[in-house]
């Protein structure tokens, strides 16, 4: 008996010590809080607060609610950040950000007609992330995605049809029709692979830029300066995986990007319920963490597509040039439920409204008009191609071929099959006798 209770003892006494110390630490507060063995004072209590110089989404001046609320979200942002951009810039991220949303509708189409299967998680309202960052890339650099993944493998360059096909689970998919919307991969483009959970991908990238990194500074081969990015959500950021990947890339200076699509919900977990805040302030601020590991921590409004470039080729020209890893914050908002089976009811009508209004495309659309970058005309042929890019693809998906029973363990096993091989050399599963004894044995 004594060995249960001993224990709950233990459990009780450890509850009521925190009590005490809660209940001290906030009448001391406006003296001295107790950090570790030592004391800050009110004036370095000061100095630990956040300055705020950066065009922030998520404003902190309207961030007055506490956690456990979730009415009160800012999204009024300044214009675009005025970087350089020329038509043809203007023009490709415009072209880009408009296949990911016409993609990604026409997918949650599909979807309804029972064409397209399993869990799917559209991006959009998103896509400035994406196109912001990805198009800048070249091609021989990598990109480790998410469970929503279809708008990143569109802007590394993957074809359009075979990653419809691939959502259809058509055998001219980009992963034969094995992957599904979830598992994007192409070696071809460097494009690492979705994950279906989080956190999975982020020492896949490391893994990448560990290569590039290795090649670099142990062979010597002057070809070696790829950069890697990593996307994954503000809920990812509070699982082991992302402590200790920043963690070894800033030991090794690796050449990676960390780019942290804050939209504020984890599935339906809100932000500001599930992560805490650094030391001083009273909001989360995921950027913060990358100071910590000794790699600059960046936040970039997320809806602006010239803002997330500006941010990101600062970013990739460091990782480049070896100057280590940088953590971005790209505050953004997803305009569909977590996946297509989500109905969407935990976030107010009034949240959504608000980041309506702050429509990436939209935004840049009306840029570049009022700029002169792209005319009313230039803007309806993006259009046009885009929507003739995405029939294509529909039209394609829906007239390929099922994947067959043959290739039912390809890319399950070292050898076509996982059954090893025979004496004889060949693969015992093309030997009529292992294919007996498999059958009476009811395999």
């Amino acid at each position: 008996m004594a060995a249960h209770a001993t224990p709950v003892f233990i459990g009780v006494a450890a509850l009521v010590a925190t009590t005490i110390l809660f209940v001290y630490g906030s009448a001391a507060g406006s003296t001295t809080a107790n950090i570790g063995a030592g004391t800050l004072s009110p004036q370095s209590r000061a100095s630990l607060k956040p300055s705020h110089t950066s065009s922030r989404l998520f404003s902190p001046q309207t961030r007055k609610f506490r956690p456990f609320t979730r009415n009160a979200v800012q999204t009024e942002t300044e214009a675009p950040v005025k970087t350089e951009v020329d038509t043809e810039n203007a023009a490709m991220l415009l072209e880009d950000m408009h296949l990911g949303r016409k993609f990604e509708d026409a997918t949650a189409q599909w979807y309804q007609r029972g064409k397209v299967f399993g869990f799917v998680h559209l991006g959009n309202g998103q896509e400035a992330v994406s196109s912001g960052s990805i198009k800048q890339l070249r091609n021989d650099d990598y990109i480790c995605s998410t469970y929503r993944d279809h708008v990143h493998a569109l802007s590394k360059g993957c074809d359009p049809k075979k990653v419809m096909a691939e959502l259809f689970a058509k055998k001219t998919g980009i992963c034969n029709g094995q992957g599904g919307s979830m598992h994007m991969f192409s070696k071809e483009n460097n494009m690492l692979g979705g994950y279906a959970f989080i956190g999975e991908g982020i020492p896949v990238a490391l893994g990448a830029a560990f290569q590039t990194a290795y090649r670099r500074n142990v062979l010597k081969d002057p070809t070696a300066d790829q950069v890697t990015l990593a996307f994954f959500g503000d809920g990812t950021t509070n699982v082991g995986q992302f402590a200790e990947c920043l963690n070894m890339a800033s030991l090794y200076k690796l050449p990676i990007i960390f780019i942290v699509e804050n939209n504020l919900w984890a599935i339906g977990m809100y932000h500001y319920r599930a992560t805490a805040p650094s030391l001083g302030d009273q909001l989360p601020h995921i950027y913060k963490k990358g100071p910590a590991f000794g790699m600059p921590g960046k936040v970039v409004d997320g809806m602006d597509v010239l803002s997330v470039q500006e941010t990101v080729a600062e970013a990739i020209e460091r990782a480049r040039n070896g100057e280590g890893p940088t953590l971005i914050e790209a505050e953004t908002y997803r305009y569909r439920g977590h996946s297509l089976a989500d109905p969407d009811v935990l976030r107010t009508a009034e949240e959504k409204e608000r980041f309506a209004k702050q429509d990436p495309i939209e935004k840049f659309r009306k840029y570049c008009l009022e700029t002169g970058l792209l005319t009313e005309s230039q803007i309806e042929d993006i259009e046009k191609r885009v929507d003739a890019k995405v029939q294509e693809a529909i039209e394609f998906a829906d007239s390929s071929p099922k994947p067959d029973k043959s290739q039912l363990l390809n890319n399950v096993f070292a050898d076509p099959k996982g059954f090893g091989v025979d004496e004889n050399g060949k693969y015992r599963y093309e030997n009529p006798s292992f294919i007996a004894k498999s059958a009476a044995a009811g395999l």
